[in-house]
């Protein structure tokens, strides 16, 4: 799990295009610092992606929990940075206006943590389940689980919504799974 060096970051210049087509002061304070720090992060990341990632072994063995806390904002290439934050911006935009900004950066600090953790009962319970110890191993980085959460929170405050998805209408309530779908097809892994 190491990102390529040396090449054009279409994905990171498709996001930075897609943030001035808003505009920086459209989009809320909470939202705007959770993009910065994301693409600060891809730009220069605190340690390589294998140690950053959370899993099993590293996490609850190893006892890493700084993982929890790097994991989420860290991103395997600039497509997965680009389809992540082009997804928290418009769920941010939506939802920090609705609950504050305060209220909002405390839902992602929790999301953030709380989603590692979750991670890491779901990879052991396949572990267990399956009788396949490379469960432990399997390490992941990025920021979709706090979206996911983000789209199921969105979803209780705007009932009844359509959104959609690669240009398809679907009821709210199921597009985070079809998003999920066309998320794995688009980009696997």
């Amino acid at each position: 799990m190491q990102r390529r060096q040396g090449r054009i970051n279409a994905g990171l210049l498709l996001l930075l295009y897609q943030i001035s087509q808003v505009g920086l002061q459209n989009i809320p304070s909470v939202t705007l610092g959770v993009l910065a720090l994301n693409i600060f992060l891809f730009l220069n990341p605190v340690r390589p992606l294998h140690e950053v990632c959370i899993s099993i072994h590293e996490g609850f063995y190893r006892k890493n929990w700084q993982r929890l806390l790097l994991s989420p904002v860290h991103h395997a290439d600039d497509w997965h940075l680009y389809y992540n934050m082009i997804s928290m911006l418009w769920k941010g935009m939506m939802l920090e206006r609705k609950l504050t900004s305060i209220w909002f950066a405390y839902i992602i600090a929790v999301f953030s943590v709380l989603i590692g953790v979750v991670y890491m009962v779901l990879e052991f319970m396949f572990m267990k389940i399956l009788d396949d110890p490379s469960y432990e191993m399997n390490c992941a980085v990025g920021f979709s689980g706090v979206l996911f959460a983000l789209k199921v929170l969105n979803n209780h405050y705007n009932p009844g919504r359509v959104s959609s998805v690669l240009g398809l209408p679907i009821s709210s309530k199921y597009a985070c799974w079809v998003e999920l779908v066309a998320i794995h097809l688009i980009s696997p892994g």
